[in-house]
């Protein structure tokens, strides 16, 4: 919508949504169920491996222990599922190191559902109607319109936007702020990939360095070209990549990989406000369009307050 492309109108999901389905226990998940109960058991302190297990088998959990291949089944579930596949904070290790108090375990988040869109966009029933749907999809256009724009104005309300100007500059600075956001976060994410390329060009350039060396003190013979060819190109491309960087110093493994350590946590800080932005934007720009769906340009401009209260 924001770059003018065709978007999916209301679409209509089928069976239950996540949320619904993730709404009680009966419903989770074997892992999550698996989960649960080792969250349980380690609140109770056990003291070593074999209490943990022996915990897990009184709450109905089936534990089979083949030295580190540990797989464990919760009732009314019929395949064994692996300890290893619980995630983080659930393999053996990590538990171990709970055990033994080297560190407190913290239990798994259930994943929760987005929130529904609160505003969708309004149905243009005429280009509908032209492109060949019949009379009662009109009638339901009509009425997911009603509701609509009943949503819209709520959100008007509730976010005190009845004056054209307001929304039309909290939309401006809501999508200057995603796409600044969106700028920033392209910029880390593309400095990431030139230090991976970067540093896989100097590991190339190091192991085929000797290589080169004796290619070179060899009067660059054919012949040892073409026993050693692959190392060579490696190597050409690598002194190509930093020439066409202007790198005349190279960094160090240790430098480049502090580096994206420092990027990746900057990109994992970003995308919480990225996202909440994204949405915020999205949101304002739906309801944008649905008032500008009901307004003229004159009716915009004179009375922006009366005609969105209507």
């Amino acid at each position: 919508m924001e770059n003018g492309l065709s978007i999916v109108e209301n679409p209509k999901p089928h069976g239950k949504s996540y949320g619904q389905w993730l709404g009680d226990q009966a419903k989770l998940s074997h892992r999550e169920l698996l989960r649960l109960a080792l969250d349980e058991a380690l609140a109770k302190h056990p003291a070593d491996l074999e209490a943990l297990w022996q915990l897990l088998r009184a709450a109905g959990v089936a534990v089979k222990c083949r030295g580190k291949a540990i797989t464990l089944q919760a009732p009314g579930w019929h395949r064994p599922a692996r300890l290893s596949s619980l995630g983080e904070g659930y393999s053996l290790e990590a538990l171990t190191a709970v055990l033994s108090g080297q560190k407190i375990h913290t239990p798994r988040k259930r994943r929760t559902a987005a929130a529904p869109q609160k505003v969708n966009l309004l149905v243009d029933i005429q280009s509908k109607l032209q492109a060949g749907k019949g009379a009662g999809y009109a009638q339901w256009a009509k009425v997911f319109n009603l509701k609509q724009m009943a949503k819209t104005l709520n959100y008007l309300t509730e976010h005190g936007l009845l004056e054209y100007a307001v929304l039309e500059e909290q939309t401006e600075a809501a999508t200057a702020q995603y796409r600044q956001l969106s700028d920033q976060l392209k910029a880390t994410e593309k400095r990431m990939a030139d230090l991976s390329a970067m540093r896989t060009q100097i590991l190339n350039y190091i192991k085929t360095r000797d290589t080169y060396v004796a290619y070179r003190k060899a009067g660059y013979s054919k012949k040892f070209l073409a026993a050693h060819e692959g190392e060579i190109t490696l190597h050409r491309a690598a002194k190509k990549f930093f020439d066409d960087q202007g790198l005349t110093k190279l960094p160090t493994i240790k430098e480049i990989q502090a580096e994206y350590a420092a990027l990746q946590a900057e990109k994992k800080a970003i995308y919480p406000d990225f996202h909440k932005s994204r949405t915020h934007m999205r949101e304002l720009l739906t309801v944008k369009a649905n008032v500008d769906r009901l307004l003229d340009p004159q009716e915009r401009s004179t009375e922006p307050t009366q005609t969105a209260q209507r």
